[in-house]
């Protein structure tokens, strides 16, 4: 029997609510639909007073340590961001800084951003996706973009988002399974040599 994918979304708004937070959340669900997973969420603005001073992965408490694991530990990972000054935010990057550079080596990748404006949209393909092949993942075909307009009350609100979130999802779900077939495959291939 095939354990449950580890979904690990990571949210890089600093604030609660946070729309990058909400946006992850949403793609978690869209998943979780589709998929048999052990969903988790890390928010980079609860762990900031913690995450923010450290230079070193050995000076954070074990409270970010775990959630660092858990993201070298996942399967998949959506990775969400507000974009600040054309980017994504410097928490976020810090915290991928203590990242081990070999951990998320062809782990599969959902990119998502929001901003205040349609102009930021590029910033999955010229931001996200150069950071995460430094780490040789899988960034996922389609990137997910949603601006302040697309959140009503919470919640992701927008029709064309919601069927793009969709959409994106529905393009990973083989690439998902494909990487999640070859994991066991591989470790048993490992464990022989």
């Amino acid at each position: 029997m095939t354990r449950p994918l580890r979904i690990v979304a990571v949210s890089g708004g600093l604030q609660r609510p946070s729309r990058a937070a909400t946006l992850a959340e949403h793609l978690l669900d869209l998943i979780g639909e589709d998929v048999a997973c052990e969903p988790h969420l890390v928010e980079l603005g609860e762990l900031a007073p913690q995450l923010a001073g450290a230079l070193w992965r050995s000076q954070l408490p074990d409270s970010v340590e775990r959630q660092l694991v858990a993201v070298e530990q996942a399967d998949v990972l959506v990775v969400a961001t507000p974009v600040y000054r054309g980017s994504y935010t410097g928490l976020f990057k810090h915290f991928f800084d203590f990242i081990h550079q070999d951990a998320l080596v062809d782990t599969p990748i959902l990119l998502a951003a929001t901003g205040g404006s349609e102009r930021h949209a590029l910033v999955i393909d010229h931001q996200l996706r150069p950071l995460f092949s430094f780490f040789q993942a899988r960034t996922l075909p389609l990137g997910v973009y949603a601006t302040d307009r697309d959140f009503a009350e919470g919640r992701v609100h927008n029709e064309a988002l919601i069927q793009r979130a969709r959409l994106a999802v529905q393009r990973a779900l083989p690439l998902l399974a494909l990487s999640h077939r070859a994991a066991p495959a591989i470790a048993e291939t490992a464990a022989i040599l």
